[in-house]
């Protein structure tokens, strides 16, 4: 989502006109405003606070949202039936910190139980620091891969990933030492992830709308060695 901000002047004042419980892109706020706004409106159906800023989602597109966003559920939601101890959601609300609440597309999670370090908080939100986040990107791409990006590292995720829809191009991110690296994708053109063996994706084929040969690659993931200890591992610590 692309903003444009107005002069500090300006921003000011057309904040002060807002009626108090008023929710409107560009808006500087604090989480507990932004999330007591948000609330009252349920007729806004994705806004986010990133760095104090109020951003709210287009109208979403087949091609460069629906679908791959469906797509990468399936993939990721096959993943997580198949390993014990790994949950996932759709587009719930993450609380991070004073200045951030945002809406990933699709996150990836371990229970508390399995070394995980997110959590479910009392009023049904996520906090904490998910495993792996993914965004699919359309006109948020500009966003998902700087401001967004700084945020989940500085919150700890391990794993980030960003589906470019226009582009057709998958980046995906690994955190070292408060860094987000990128996770270099095979000769074989499959992406493996470092914090769940066995989480293949195949981005040709993902991009081909080819389900069958992304879902084959997944399972051959979960065939190998590592993901088969991976699952002892789990196993034996529930």
């Amino acid at each position: 989502m692309n903003v444009q901000l107005k002069e500090p002047e300006q921003l000011l004042k057309v904040t002060y006109l807002l009626p108090p419980d008023e929710l409107v892109e560009g808006q500087h706020l604090s989480r507990v405003e932004f999330h007591q706004r948000y609330v009252v409106h349920p007729e806004i159906k994705k806004a986010e606070l990133i760095e104090g800023v109020v951003y709210m989602a287009s109208p979403v597109r087949m091609k460069r949202h629906g679908r791959p966003h469906r797509d990468i559920i399936v993939w990721s939601g096959t993943y997580g039936a198949n390993t014990p101890g790994v949950w996932g959601a759709d587009n719930g609300t993450f609380q991070l910190d004073d200045w951030n609440e945002c809406q990933p597309d699709v996150v990836l999670c371990l229970e508390a139980e399995a070394g995980g370090r997110s959590w479910i908080n009392e009023a049904d939100y996520l906090e904490g620091a998910p495993e792996l986040v993914i965004e699919v990107a359309g006109s948020s791409a500009r966003s998902d891969l700087r401001t967004k990006k700084q945020v989940y590292a500085r919150q700890g995720v391990a794993e980030y990933m960003v589906l470019q829809t226009v582009a057709e191009k998958i980046e995906w991110f690994v955190l070292r030492q408060g860094v987000y690296e990128p996770l270099l994708v095979g000769q074989d053109g499959v992406f493996r992830s470092q914090i769940f063996p066995g989480l293949w994706l195949d981005g040709v084929a993902f991009w081909a709308g080819d389900m069958k040969k992304v879902l084959a690659v997944l399972q051959h993931g979960m065939a190998s060695a590592e993901y088969l200890d991976y699952v002892a591992c789990l196993q034996a610590n529930s």
